[in-house]
Formats: structure tokens, C-alpha cells, sequence
């Protein structure tokens, strides 16, 4: 304990003891219920000074949320936006968007991403402590088209008020998938398509240079370099899947989020799930499935990092009891990034690792020995290819390869 609070102890035991005997008991009361009033408070105090340390010695908010940028400590709150020592703040509701914000800005702006490794968008409710972090930043980016369909509310009402992105809304429409039985909705699952994604860098810049008007053009410059990143690394995903033998490009996971991915590679995608983790699969989509994946002699499925594998599990061992032995090829990230400092932290590691998994699983080939994976020539086309027929899943949508 420090001086002030063994101070105060020791006050406590002398108020306890100068009385003695000659104290009424109302007194004695009283006295006992003020020492323990004060050393609650003195016990709050000294926890609440402990975590403001561990707060500041991490470099996180109090929310918990890891920022990075030029600066690990909360902006002072002085000057005009994007003019402070501590440069533009960005909020950014997933990680996926705050590593666009973070390649497009460089270290002139500190990016704070609310949902971190594992969190699944769709059900994510907003904390008071995320309600402030939005309300201080200058610029907020979220994926729209319901994506974070619990935050609608909340971004709504600070879209009247300050910079507020939509980056999936901000892609042009004919790109967007929205199938028949999204019931209306186009698919905000947009990243799965590398070449689709390249498309948020532009608008992600153009918010910026309107908050920080001297560096629009280091903006765009780095928008630039991420285009070109994605454009190799699209380039690269759709040569490693061609390898996968033509019979067995399905791809099956827990909910129907990689039918851009499918698009866009030549995979037919089936989720166990719709396209939003709010909804549940019913006994008849997991057995209308396993009769999918036992006629087709599907070798794999998937489970995903933010979403339950209990689905995935159901559908294995409603396999086995039909004698087909179907195997779990690995974990997908799927709507959330790895953890933070590791490759899969990033948008483009974690794209990497989905694409290995998914063509060792399913028979394909990797080629890694000339080290240039993710490489193509500069100028490769960003334009996303025709949305190819779509194949219904029993448990949702799927994109059917060519």
C-alpha cells in the first residue's frame, strides 16, 4: 500500500480503539460503517490507478482496443481534425477495414479497430466505451449493407454529425452480389474477392484527404500500392485454385460468406448457414448437405474463426454415418483477422493463409518455391469477372464455378 493509504488504515484503527469501552454502541456503529465506507473507496481508488497505468503501458484505449498509428496515447483533443502531433483518427468497426485505413494512411493517422480477432460482425453489439471511441474519432469506417446490422443505430446517428464511411456501399453496385435468396440484400461479405477490395482503397483516401487536406496526395499514392499488392495477390489466388482438380472445387464452410470468393476463383460455394451469423441452421439444411457432400464424394469442409464449428462437426459425423469419410480441411478466416502481429493479422496474410488451406485440403497445388506468390505484373486488371450461375446450397447460396 502507499503512504496515503496506510494513512488512512491507521486512522481507521485509532478511531476503532480511542473509544474503548466508554463508547455507546451507536457510535461504535457509526464508526465501523464510515471505516468501511472509506476502504472500499480507498481499495476503488487504488484499482482504478492501476488500470490507467496498464491502459498507458499497453498502448490500448479502455476498451481494449489496440490502436496504432503515430501515437499510443489518447488524443488531447486539441486542434482541428487531422492537424494534431497525433494525425487523423480513424475508427474503423473490423479489423478487415482498419488494415485498408492503416495501408492507405501510413503513419499519418491513428486507426482503432473496434472488433478484433474472432469477433463475428453480425452479432457484435457496440459497448459504451465503443460509443465513445466513435464519437472522438474524425473519420468512422464500417462495411455497411447490414454487415453490422446490431451497429445501425449507433453509425447512423454519427453519420449527421461527422465523416462516416460505408466502404462495401461505396463499391459500384453491379459488382455486388445479391442473389435470390439474400431476400433483397446484397452480400457484404466484399473482401473475399481480392480485385473487389482493391475498389476501397480510393474512397478510403478520398475521406481522408477531406479531413487532412496537405497529404492528399501521400493518400493516394498509397492507395495506389495497395491496389497494386491486391492486384498480385488476386492474380496469384486464381492460378493456386486452378490447380484444384475440377471435380472437387467446393467449398463448404459454416455460413455463406465466401460466395465472393467463389466468384471470383471458380469455387461453388455451400454454407451451412445463410449469410449472416443471426440465423440458424435447421436439421433439414445440415442433412439436405450431407447428402450433398456424400453423393459428390466432397473430400473437405471447413470451419471458420468467428463462427461456431458445431454446424461443421454435424455435418463430419452425419458423413461417417453414411460411410463417407469427409475431413475438416482447416480453419478459414472468415469475417474477422488473425491475431494481431502475425501474418494472418493482416489483410493480405490472411488471405494467403485461406487460399493454401482450402487448395491443400481440397487437392491442389502450391507452388512456393520461386517465393514471388502473390505477384503478378503491374497493371494486372482490377475489374471483377461476370458473376458466374449460382448453384443453391441447401443451407444457403453458392457460387457455381465455370
Amino acid at each position: 500500500m502507499d503512504s496515503a493509504t496506510v494513512a488512512s488504515v491507521g486512522w481507521l484503527r485509532s478511531l476503532r480503539t480511542s473509544s474503548g469501552s466508554r463508547d455507546s454502541a451507536p457510535a461504535a456503529g457509526v464508526a465501523r460503517a464510515l471505516g468501511s465506507v472509506l476502504f472500499v473507496l480507498l481499495a476503488l481508488v487504488a484499482s482504478i490507478a492501476s488500470g490507467c497505468g496498464r491502459a498507458s503501458e499497453s498502448g490500448k484505449t479502455e476498451s481494449g482496443k489496440t490502436e496504432s498509428g503515430t501515437a499510443t496515447t489518447p488524443n488531447a483533443g486539441t486542434g482541428e481534425a487531422g492537424t494534431g502531433a497525433d494525425g487523423v483518427r480513424v475508427v474503423a468497426t473490423t479489423g478487415l477495414i482498419a488494415d485498408a485505413a492503416r495501408r492507405v494512411a501510413g503513419e499519418h493517422a491513428r486507426v482503432t479497430a473496434l472488433m478484433g480477432e474472432g469477433v463475428d460482425p453480425h452479432m457484435y453489439k457496440a459497448s459504451l466505451a465503443d460509443v465513445r471511441l466513435l464519437n472522438e474519432a474524425d473519420i468512422v469506417l464500417y462495411t455497411g449493407l447490414h454487415l453490422e446490422g446490431r451497429m445501425q443505430d449507433v453509425l447512423g446517428r454519427l453519420g449527421e454529425k461527422k465523416p462516416v464511411l460505408a466502404i462495401a456501399e461505396a463499391l459500384p453496385k453491379e459488382s455486388l452480389r445479391s442473389p435470390a435468396e439474400f431476400d433483397g440484400q446484397a452480400d457484404p461479405h466484399v473482401w473475399f474477392d481480392a480485385a473487389l477490395w482493391a475498389g476501397v482503397a480510393r474512397p478510403i483516401a478520398e475521406m481522408l484527404a477531406k479531413v487532412d487536406p496537405p497529404r492528399a496526395q501521400v493518400f493516394g499514392e498509397n492507395a495506389a500500392a495497395f491496389e497494386r499488392e491486391l492486384a498480385s495477390l488476386h492474380a496469384w489466388a486464381r492460378e493456386r485454385i486452378a490447380t484444384i482438380p475440377p471435380e472437387r472445387r467446393v467449398l463448404v464452410t459454416a455460413h455463406d460468406a465466401f460466395g465472393y470468393f467463389g466468384r471470383a476463383y471458380g469455387l461453388e460455394v455451400l454454407g451451412v448457414q445463410g449469410i449472416s451469423t443471426d440465423s440458424e441452421a435447421s436439421i433439414r439444411d445440415i442433412a439436405a448437405l450431407v447428402d450433398t457432400l456424400v453423393s459428390r464424394r466432397v473430400p473437405a469442409v471447413f470451419v471458420e474463426s468467428s463462427v461456431s464449428r458445431k454446424t461443421i462437426d454435424a455435418l463430419v459425423e452425419g458423413c461417417a454415418a453414411r460411410g463417407h469419410n469427409v475431413v475438416v480441411g482447416g480453419e478459414l478466416f472468415s469475417d474477422a483477422l488473425g491475431p494481431d502481429g502475425t501474418p494472418e493479422g493482416t489483410y493480405v496474410g490472411m488471405f494467403r493463409h485461406n487460399v493454401r488451406t482450402i487448395v491443400q485440403a481440397l487437392g491442389g497445388a502450391l507452388d512456393e518455391s520461386t517465393g514471388n506468390e502473390g505477384t503478378a505484373p503491374v497493371g494486372t486488371s482490377l475489374s471483377a469477372p461476370a458473376e458466374a450461375p449460382v448453384a443453391t446450397s441447401p443451407g444457403g447460396s453458392g457460387s457455381g464455378a465455370p
